[in-house]
């Protein structure tokens, strides 16, 4: 089926053959999600807006069901999907905007109580929180996610943290290289990597960022399977270098790789922006994690 890359014509835009192959490797790698967040996924990547910057997912649909047409590539089964709230929010901090106060060091709120987010109730307070207080704000990831709250019972029961993980970076150099797979090994193991793209500490508890990731991770790989039926082999993350020194994932022994290129993922101009470059750092989630993705054990 995937043997066949061609150019493709549809609403008046030329897909290039590097499109068309990029469209089936979304479709091939974001097992577990809808229709819709593919055609999200495959707009994002594509650039695919409309004047007032909105995806044309709609038209991204039609053309996802013609390729399935064509026999170009195989669409999971529709399903019903969740609401379409805006996918991006920031917030302005007010004066008097719920933050905690707590101070001190993690082992007097230890140990800590992680909420998966699953009911509205929960993906409203983790999207106010990321909103306010989240340098980059709330944007809901396309593909594969899932959303944790993380609390702690005393002296009160209170909201220190959020961590999101997300489907993983379509290319990454030195993630690439570190795992040392072609591109065929890429598209068919890629979803077993799994992106932390969120993470926020809410209150100035010694280690507590550590402590709030450990936490977490123990419930992530289970989680992951659970929802989207497969097993998660390596964790990473990208940290701004202009802010962070990404301290709370080294000492739980994540490794650094390098650095991106500072260009965004579907960059046509080749320009490079300081501001842009991430620390990328990874962390295996089973022994040999390289060597199982890169030989598809």
């Amino acid at each position: 089926m995937h043997g066949s890359k061609i150019q493709h014509r549809f609403c008046g835009r030329e897909f290039s053959t590097e499109e068309v192959s990029l469209i089936q490797e979304v479709v091939d790698t974001c097992a577990g999600i809808s229709q819709n967040e593919l055609a999200n996924t495959v707009c994002e990547l594509l650039e695919w807006v409309r004047p007032n910057g909105k995806l044309k997912t709609r038209e991204c649909l039609d053309l996802l069901a013609q390729l399935e047409d064509q026999e170009i590539l195989k669409l999971p089964d529709k399903r019903q999907v969740g609401n379409s709230t805006p996918r991006r929010y920031k917030a302005e901090v007010q004066a008097d905007a719920p933050y905690s106060a707590l101070t001190g060091s993690v082992e007097e709120f230890t140990p800590l109580d992680v909420e998966r987010v699953q009911t509205q109730e929960q993906r409203d307070l983790f999207k106010d929180l990321l909103g306010r207080y989240h340098y980059l704000g709330y944007a809901m990831p396309f593909g594969a996610r899932i959303q944790y709250l993380v609390y702690v019972t005393r002296p009160r029961r209170e909201v220190v943290g959020c961590l999101q993980f997300s489907s993983p970076a379509w290319r990454m150099k030195s993630r690439d290289q570190w795992i040392g797979w072609d591109d065929n090994r890429r598209a068919e193991g890629l979803q077993q990597v799994v992106n932390n793209s969120r993470f926020l500490v809410l209150a100035s508890i010694r280690n507590l960022a550590s402590a709030m990731l450990s936490a977490v991770l123990r419930h992530l790989k289970t989680d992951w399977e659970s929802q989207y039926g497969i097993s998660p082999l390596l964790l990473e993350t990208l940290v701004d270098r202009n802010r962070f020194h990404g301290g709370c994932y080294r000492s739980a022994n994540w490794i650094e790789l390098g650095e991106t290129t500072g260009r965004g993922r579907m960059d046509r101009a080749n320009r490079h922006r300081s501001d842009r470059v991430k620390t990328v750092l990874v962390y295996p989630l089973v022994k040999n994690a390289a060597r199982r993705l890169r030989e598809g054990r």
